[in-house]
């Protein structure tokens, strides 16, 4: 499936335009998305998610409007700040963002159950979502992101907060949403986060996209000389400094 952004413009307000005139297609596999503060990482991925509306241009799906029921069913976000609901458990939380999506109540109860699963929560299932830590609400919204079976995920900062075992256990469940055809688009602020085990990386900075290309293009601006292990460090870094972009 197929999402594109088409010459889109957004801002929170007239003077504050974020992108302008912007446009990017979500490649096939995962994408990691890299960018300082302020780059307009979020705002692309709430576009995308139809969360925020442009002012002009367009978001498709196989040429399907954004907002649309279909979109809404085949596209999930998991936004960077997951709000706990006190009062549901982890499962009472995840199904109740899949009948949001259009499930029925038995089928989002049931996807539930499968998508804690996924994420290796299913001890925690009948844990009040407020009661968990950090990390645990996070794989409880990329629970939420699961359920209804979407074909297109984007996830914003999905991995703050958790422990070595938990990105273990969320990198596994990327590879396998990857092999199922699934594609995704993952912000984040650990330059090394994931990008070795991307197929693809896009470095955005000022609504400007400065790179974006496969894993290896990416790690061809890499300087030379540069110590193991840093890689995709001084590969993001190089690209920021050849634009005039400042990394103190």
């Amino acid at each position: 499936m197929t999402l594109e952004i088409a010459s889109c413009t957004y801002g929170y307000r007239r003077r504050d335009i974020i992108l302008r005139d912007f446009s990017y297609r979500v490649p096939d596999g995962l994408t990691v998305l890299l960018g300082p503060n302020g780059a307009g990482k979020s705002t692309l991925l709430k576009l995308a998610a139809s969360v925020v509306q442009p002012s002009s241009g367009r978001v498709t799906l196989d040429g399907m409007d954004a907002g649309t029921a279909k979109f809404r069913q085949a596209v999930a976000w998991m936004p960077q700040d997951i709000v706990s609901m006190p009062s549901l458990t982890a499962r009472e939380y995840v199904a109740y963002v899949g009948w949001l999506k259009g499930m029925t109540r038995r089928d989002a109860w049931s996807e539930a159950r499968r998508a804690l699963h996924r994420v290796e929560l299913t001890d925690k299932s009948n844990i009040k979502s407020g009661q968990l830590s950090g990390g645990q609400l996070r794989r409880v919204g990329v629970a939420a992101a699961l359920v209804h079976g979407a074909r297109v995920l984007l996830l914003d900062e999905p991995t703050a907060g958790m422990d070595p075992h938990q990105r273990r256990v969320f990198r596994d469940t990327l590879s396998s949403l990857v092999s199922d055809g699934v594609r995704i688009l993952l912000s984040t602020h650990d330059v090394a986060d994931l990008a070795e085990e991307a197929h693809h990386v896009t470095v955005l900075n000022g609504g400007r996209v400065l790179q974006h290309g496969n894993t290896d293009a990416f790690f061809a601006h890499t300087p030379p000389g540069t110590v193991a292990g840093r890689a995709a460090e001084a590969a993001y870094t190089e690209i920021l400094s050849r634009q005039g972009v400042s990394t103190a």
